[in-house]
């Protein structure tokens, strides 16, 4: 399943990049570059999912659980 979201870089005064997804709380880096940035929030988003997947699993527990796509309108 893939996931798009909205990346924001902001240049930093003492250079360099800071990066951050709006829609994703947690999934914010830096880099010295603009390559650099980008690369360090793809890997920041993909720790944010896997650590927010595990917590669920953690709280989901026993019992019947639902699983269904969502899908939002863009």
């Amino acid at each position: 399943m893939g996931f798009e979201f909205t990346a924001v870089f902001k240049e930093a005064a003492e250079g360099g990049f800071v990066a951050f997804v709006e829609a994703l709380p947690g999934a914010n880096t830096q880099g010295d570059t603009l390559d650099e940035a980008r690369e360090n929030l793809r890997e920041a988003v993909g720790l944010v999912l896997a650590a927010n997947e595990a917590l669920a699993e953690e709280e989901l527990g026993a019992g019947k659980v639902i699983r269904e796509r969502l899908r939002l309108p863009g």
